[in-house]
Order: C-alpha cells, then structure tokens, then sequence
C-alpha cells in the first residue's frame, strides 16, 4: 500500500526557504507569483492492506519523527 504525507509549516511561521524561492521565482521573471511556502512530502509503501492502521501508524511517525508539530502541520493519505 502507498502512502503520502505531507508536511507544511503552520501559518504564522516564518518560512525563509520560501522567501528565498519566491525571490528566485520573481528574478526568473516569473510573473504572478504572490508568495511562496515551502514545505516536505514523504512518498512511503508500507505492507499490507489494512488503510485505518497504516493512517494510525503513520500519524505516529508523524508526531515522534517526520514533523515538527509545534511549527508544522502534517497530512496524512493512504492509498494514493
């Protein structure tokens, strides 16, 4: 089974990556571009086929290693 999560920093937090990016962006001569947040997604296969306890388990990885919940928020999807 597959499985996405997506890491995002929490809004208020400041994002320098994306500044940085969204300056890139805008000497590039890219036009349009209002502001840029960067964030982290994570593509895993996981074994077998049970949907609920693979999302259970990977809110854990979530809490104890691949976000930091104090500053980031993160989204979990299962199956794509």
């Amino acid at each position: 089974m597959k499985a996405r999560v997506t890491v995002t920093l929490k809004t208020g937090v400041l994002d320098p990556q994306g500044k940085a990016i969204e300056g890139a962006l805008k000497s590039l001569g890219i036009a349009g571009v209002d502001s840029v947040r960067q964030g982290k997604v994570f593509d895993i296969e996981l074994a077998g086929q049970d949907a609920i306890a693979a999302e259970a388990a990977l809110k854990t990885a979530c809490e104890k290693l691949l976000a930091n919940t104090v500053i980031e928020n993160y989204r979990v999807e299962v199956g794509v």
